[in-house]
């Protein structure tokens, strides 16, 4: 990296652009490509000389108000503005991008490859946004797989469901107070804390707790009607281009009991799946139109309807 990164990234993406890319006349000869400086703090509003010591390096420490200007200037979508910041040393100001509420379809199809280890994607909030087939098999023992703190602390299951109920709902609350800190003014966020904390004392204390933590591995005791308990470690990795939004996959040491444990869960999902779908057949109902219509059966039937483009 050279002495002046953040003068050489300004550069850059200045050199993409053309005057009409930006609603500009274009006038004179030009002897380099792109904008000049003196179009781009037109565009930002800020004096043209400014904007020159920033790329030339002179000026070290601008301000938040001053990187939006520029960022939204030059046309930077979130990652360059993210990066922008990083390079100028200082954090985003006001807003950040909105978590994104749809899964983009090959991240889907990429989960439903995953067929012995259950994978979902969270948002913010915890909603489960998207789930594999064995997802939906694990957490079949909930009356609505909907939302992580929900089931914790609304559906009964929940009670059983999870080894160490009161860690499973610290670390819940947990996630979501950190949370509240990443997106200030994320409704849906607001809306499921002030839900819970009416609804749910347990809830509404550890809430108060203020207690602050996002793990990103650990262990999970789970303990799963059909086939028993079930001893499960997690990652959860960031989606790149999807704000807020959380890749968890859950999976059990390879030939332990709780690995053999999962499989059976997968076969009996299946199983399952495929009789409802004998019985849609043999009654007229539309799986039995055409394969098409099938394979799409079976998709609603192993992931959340939050998929879009």
């Amino acid at each position: 990296m050279t002495s002046n990164a953040l003068g050489d990234f300004l550069r850059a993406h200045r050199a993409r652009l053309r005057p009409g890319d930006v609603g500009l006349p274009s006038y004179g000869r030009r002897r380099v490509a792109g904008l000049r400086r003196e179009e781009v703090a037109v565009l930002a509003g800020m004096n043209t000389d400014y904007y020159a010591r920033l790329e030339q390096g002179r000026e070290q420490s601008p301000s938040p108000q001053i990187l939006d200007a520029i960022s939204g200037a030059l046309r930077m979508d979130h990652e360059a503005r993210e990066h922008l910041y990083r390079l100028a040393g200082t954090l985003p100001d006001g807003h950040r991008t909105p978590p994104r509420e749809t899964v983009s379809p090959m991240l889907g199809q990429l989960l439903s490859g995953y067929a012995n280890t259950p994978a979902f994607v969270l948002n913010p909030a915890l909603d489960l946004l998207v789930t594999n087939s064995l997802a939906d098999a694990l957490f079949s023992p909930f009356e609505t797989a909907d939302n992580l703190a929900r089931m914790t602390f609304l559906d009964l299951a929940g009670r059983s469901f999870y080894a160490q109920w009161h860690r499973a709902a610290e670390a819940v609350v947990s996630s979501l107070r950190q949370a509240t800190g990443l997106e200030p003014h994320y409704p849906r966020l607001h809306e499921l804390v002030s839900a819970l904390t009416e609804t749910s004392e347990e809830f509404a204390t550890l809430w108060h707790a203020h207690t602050v933590y996002g793990k990103s591995h650990g262990a999970k005791e789970l303990i799963h009607p059909k086939v028993g308990s079930l001893s499960l470690a997690y990652h959860s990795f960031d989606v790149r281009g999807a704000p807020g939004q959380q890749v968890v996959i859950y999976h059990a040491e390879p030939g332990s009991p709780s690995f053999q444990a999962l499989s059976l869960l997968g076969s009996l999902h299946a199983t399952r799946l495929r009789s409802r779908m004998d019985t849609s057949t043999s009654t007229g109902g539309p799986a039995a139109s055409s394969p098409s219509s099938a394979n799409s059966t079976v998709q609603s039937m192993s992931s959340s309807h939050r998929v879009g483009p």
